[in-house]
Formats: structure tokens, sequence, C-alpha cells
């Protein structure tokens, strides 16, 4: 089982994958805002949730992964070079996450932040914001590098299958899947591109500032649920 959640607000994509034959099942870039969304689809298909991952320490939106360990059996899953020391399970490059009959395989793909990861499950692979549909992340903060960026999407990910679909974490321009061959050919931050012609174009994007960089990084290295103030 598959399904695609978008949120209006951030633009955000998540995702819930699920072994039909134990009924256990993850989800990947979740938002607190929309839990009810999720359990709702969870409750109906008479799922449970084992693992809550994330792509990244994300800057532009609240993670639910905190909230949904508390009313659900499962653990958090954010990457090891992400800060968030309160997950429980701190990924590496190469991990398996397994549920039910079904795997899920982390690639390390640092550069949109030091500690992004994309995850693979079949025939598709979760990509956060490493690599979008015709673009990829900015790497101007959280330790964000343009070169390790290009190395890892053309070292990693642009060698898996063509016929590879990607989900990205963000689209904002109604998109919702691509696949590796396309984004070969036609991404035009990356297609045709030398590695030093892609770290002068992300060098001069000049983004504005995310609106709750401020907020959501800290929450979400608390996977979402910051520890109660003493006093």
């Amino acid at each position: 089982m598959f399904k695609q959640f978008y949120d209006e607000t951030s633009s955000t994509l998540t995702y819930l994958i699920a072994d039909e034959v134990s009924k256990q099942a993850v989800l990947i870039d979740s938002i607190a805002e929309n839990i009810d969304a999720y359990l709702h689809v969870i409750n109906t298909h008479n799922l449970t949730l084992v693992y809550s991952l994330e792509t990244h320490v994300h800057a532009d939106h609240i993670t639910g992964g905190g909230k949904l360990k508390s009313m659900t059996t499962a653990q958090t899953g954010v990457s090891q070079g992400c800060g968030a020391d309160s997950a429980d399970i701190q990924l590496k490059d190469n991990d398996v996450i397994t549920f039910g009959h079904e795997s899920i395989t982390v690639i390390a793909t640092p550069g949109h932040t030091a500690g992004s990861v994309s995850f693979i499950w079949q025939d598709r692979v979760f990509t956060g914001d490493s690599l979008l549909i015709n673009g990829c992340g900015r790497t101007d903060f959280q330790n964000g590098d343009a070169g390790k960026l290009y190395d890892c999407i053309t070292e990693k990910l642009f060698t898996l299958p063509d016929e590879t679909l990607v989900y990205p974490g963000h689209d904002y321009n109604g998109r919702r899947v691509s696949s590796i061959g396309q984004e070969k050919r036609i991404n035009p931050r990356l297609a045709n591109q030398s590695r030093d012609e892609f770290i002068d174009t992300m060098a001069n994007l000049n983004l504005p500032k995310p609106k709750m960089i401020d907020i959501a990084v800290p929450a979400n290295r608390k996977c979402g649920v910051p520890e109660p103030q003493q006093g």
C-alpha cells in the first residue's frame, strides 16, 4: 500500500507505505498539523505505524514524528548528521528499515543539509529536498554544501535505474512524481551541468530565508516535541 499526502501551506509531500500482509506501516516526512489525516488512513486500513522517518531536519514545517510516537507504536528515525538526538533511530548510509515483508534502504545524500538522506523502496526513491522535480534543494543553510549535493545526486541517485520513480519532499507546481531518467535528462540545475557550474548556480539563487526556519529547525531536532521548560 502506498499513499501520498500534500500539505498546501508548505507544499510538502508526505508518504505512507504499508505492508499489506502484516499491516505494518511507515510515514516519511510527516507534518504535525496533518496527523489526523494520517491516522484516518492508518485506522481505516487497520494499519500499525511502526516508523516515522525524516529525510532531514526541515526548515519549513514542524514534523509530526514526536506526536505520532506518543499516539502510536511508531519509532522516530532521523539521520545521525541532523543533530536530532531525541530520535529513536540515528539513520546511517545503507541502513535497512524493515516492516513486515517490506524494507526501505537509507542513502546518505547530504548537501541540502548536512544530514539529508533519501529512502529507496521497491521501484521508487524518496529524495526529500535533495532532488526535486526539475530542481533541487537550496544549500545555503544548516551546513549545506553544493558540491556535496552535486556528488550525491550524480554519483548515488543518478546511478539508480532510469525507471526509478522519484518522489520528492516538495513541489510548488502541482507535480507529484518524476523519474531518475527524466531528471538526468531535463533537470535544469543538473542536466549537462558540470560540478563547478552547479556550485555557481547554487551560490547565486538569492532565495529569501524560510519563514519558519528559526522555529522549525529547533523543534524538529526534538522530533517536533520540545522538552518541557523547567521552573
